[in-house]
């Protein structure tokens, strides 16, 4: 059964995740995550995006980024999986792919979505036993978010920045988010919508996101929307795209 098209539509945010060949290791020592992360640093300009949060785990990554084009973040994973595959089989003699064939992702509804998406991200070492805090594990955003430790492939999501007035007050407010549980509602969604390549939000994103792209961003009977669904609701507008505009195939 052939894997749904990737989504993408500049200026909406996303969640990004690539696991392992076999879900197997993709990185083996610390300097493996120093090549991926100075790579991901020089590639996301070339590729017209804005990197908002990420961790590498040991199987796997997680990125949430914007996209200013339609093509910027396949464009970016596909550069990242060639040059960290590449380096890898040199490194340790091996053969054959790195990565379990391409990424998955969900676009991101900016509002109460987003910031939860952040945490998500950034737990992802705690939630695996990898660490008791997610400051204790050096390869996330976390320190940078939470703690203002530069990071120049970071950069702050809108919805981060009306956290508070300055750093300080911005940084105070991202890390008492972490003072509260995740729902576990909200994850099994972020999966799911990550794993089916759907958009993550409210019915009245989805729907947008369905109608600017001219086919369903959620679960349902595969295909365009109907002319009469589209007709029947007022599809709210999305950053920067007009109503009903397809902008990818």
């Amino acid at each position: 059964m052939p894997r749904r098209a990737r989504i993408t539509l500049p200026g909406i945010p996303m969640h990004v995740r690539h696991r392992g060949n076999n879900r197997q290791p993709c990185f083996f020592e610390e300097q493996d995550r120093d090549f991926y992360l100075f790579h991901l640093n020089r590639l996301l300009p070339l590729a017209n995006c804005a990197l908002h949060a990420y961790c590498l785990m040991t199987n796997h990554v997680h990125l949430l980024l914007t996209s200013r084009t339609a093509e910027g973040c396949s464009q970016l994973m596909k550069h990242l999986a060639q040059l960290q595959t590449q380096y890898a089989n040199r490194t340790y003699g091996r053969s054959g792919s790195l990565w379990e064939g391409r990424f998955r992702s969900c676009l991101v509804q900016s509002e109460e979505y987003l910031l939860t998406c952040y945490r998500y991200v950034e737990l992802n070492p705690v939630e695996a036993g990898l660490a008791g805090d997610p400051g204790d594990y050096p390869w996330s955003s976390y320190r940078a978010n939470a703690h203002g430790v530069r990071a120049a492939l970071v950069t702050p999501h809108e919805e981060y920045v009306r956290l508070g007035r300055d750093s300080q007050e911005r940084g105070r407010a991202y890390r008492a988010l972490f003072d509260l549980p995740l729902d576990r509602k909200r994850v099994d969604e972020i999966r799911a919508a990550t794993n089916g390549n759907f958009a993550l939000g409210s019915k009245a994103f989805r729907r947008a996101i369905s109608a600017a792209l001219g086919r369903r961003a959620e679960p349902g009977k595969s295909g365009r929307p109907s002319q009469s669904t589209a007709e029947a609701h007022d599809q709210p507008e999305l950053p920067g795209i007009p109503k009903k505009t397809v902008v990818c195939p």
